[in-house]
């Protein structure tokens, strides 16, 4: 499904956004509070966009590339994975190409996804997870009116370090 917020198009990702998407992948600092580190060959970054193209498919996710314009190269992606229907929630997902950041719209974007999960999907939870020290995401966050739930301690394994992740969660209502 295709969304559409005051500036930006967000459409399906599909596989030829896989380019956009390695252009943020290689960034070590758009990468730097990620799972994994800036990744530096395209066949991996296209694996990985196949394998959430695949989780689409089987219903298991919605991912969709942020761009200015609907023929443009996306800026960034956003997504609702580990969709649950029976409880109704699904995590939230963001990231964008540094050149855009501070432009708000990871916050346009992601208010369109959370109406989405709300009006379409009758999600009733939604939650997101960051590193922590990530400000930018803990401050977004809270904006769009998640709230602190936790602490993962050591929840990340990155280039033999352990990772802690904060847990932010937002009720339907």
């Amino acid at each position: 499904m295709h969304l559409r917020s005051k500036r930006l198009y967000l459409r399906p990702l599909t596989t030829s956004d896989a380019a956009s998407v390695f252009a943020i992948m290689k960034d070590p600092e758009a990468m730097r509070f990620w799972d994994w580190p800036a990744i530096r060959d395209f066949e991996t970054t296209a694996e990985i966009v196949a394998a959430q193209i695949a989780d689409m498919e089987a219903g298991r996710a919605c991912y969709w590339a942020m761009a200015l314009d609907p023929a443009e190269p996306a800026i960034g992606c956003c997504d609702l994975s580990e969709l649950d229907y029976r409880h109704r929630r699904a995590e939230l997902g963001f990231f964008l190409n540094r050149a855009q950041w501070g432009c708000g719209y990871a916050r346009e974007a992601m208010m369109a996804v959370i109406s989405h999960a709300w009006n379409d999907l009758r999600l009733e939870r939604l939650w997101a997870r960051c590193h922590a020290g990530n400000e930018r995401s803990r401050k977004l966050l809270e904006t769009l009116g998640f709230v602190y739930e936790g602490l993962l301690r050591g929840h990340v394994l990155r280039e033999g370090e352990r990772r802690d992740c904060a847990i932010y969660g937002r009720l339907r209502g």
